[in-house]
């Protein structure tokens, strides 16, 4: 389903400033994987992200997406392909319109439009349903507006709303990063949920060591823009944190260096 190939990425090239933030970076993944992300400051995980997304264009190397080179492929182009949801709550849903017009849009995205506008009474009724099963009792308030809702509340919306029209790949930027641990945890339940039922092939960065172990069926670190552990199935089940750090330490010659993903391993 997704499959990068020596792909490089340097800011500022030439310059003091210059930042190599992809690294030769190769990655394949299957239909269906759901591969959590692990790794330090400057580890090259959101960069990953944006080269996949076509937030700006890779120097070196390509990016296929379900058998469709976008590498050179322009970032509104290669969105038919993709869903996001990002670290900021605010981000994604459109605050001032209503939690179904929200997802009307999300549904509509990337078809044909007409002149007609509005939200029928059979797709507030999916929409209900929909909604239902995250247990936040958002069913009962598609006239309320996106902006009105707490941080999980519209993460979940952001999440339902990626989903909709069963993307080739999610990408998932932190998305629990900005939310205190008790809606954190509700968002992960959400997550699975979504990805589980809809069969989505799925990349979730998170900082977090323990929800990198317990969620998805593969997990990846990165360490200066390329994949330095990479486990699965069995193996990954059975991972500790401690059993993180040491592979970590191991396969690039340092030591775990994010106090933000220590603090909550």
């Amino acid at each position: 389903m997704l499959e990068i190939k020596n792909v490089s990425k340097t800011f500022n090239p030439g310059t003091v400033n210059a930042k190599t933030a992809l690294n030769g970076l190769d990655l394949t993944l299957e239909d269906g994987d759901f591969v959590t992300v692990i790794g330090g400051n400057g580890a090259g995980k959101s960069t990953m992200l944006n080269a996949i997304a076509g937030s700006w264009r890779v120097d070196t190397g390509s990016i296929t997406i379900d058998g469709v080179d976008v590498t050179n492929m322009p970032e509104y182009k290669r969105a038919k392909f993709l869903g996001r949801v990002f670290q900021d709550p605010m981000m994604g849903t459109a605050a001032g319109m209503q939690i179904d017009e929200n997802l009307a849009i999300a549904l509509r995205r990337g078809k044909r439009h007409s002149l007609r506008w509005g939200v029928t009474k059979e797709e507030r009724q999916r929409y209900r349903e929909l909604l239902a099963p995250l247990g936040l009792g958002l069913e009962d308030r598609l006239s309320s507006k996106v902006g009105l809702l707490s941080g999980g509340q519209r993460q979940a919306v952001t999440l339902l709303m990626a989903s909709l029209n069963k993307p080739k790949l999610l990408l998932l930027d932190e998305h629990t990063a900005a939310l205190d641990p008790k809606t954190a945890a509700k968002v992960l339940e959400i997550t699975d949920n979504v990805v589980n039922e809809n069969k989505l092939t799925t990349i979730m960065i998170t900082h977090n060591m323990r929800d990198a172990i317990k969620h998805g069926n593969r997990l990846i670190m990165m360490h200066e823009g390329r994949i330095i552990v990479d486990v699965k199935g069995e193996e990954k089940k059975n991972l500790t944190v401690e059993d993180l750090l040491g592979m970590f330490t191991k396969a690039s010659g340092n030591e775990f260096a994010s106090d933000r993903a220590m603090l909550v391993k």
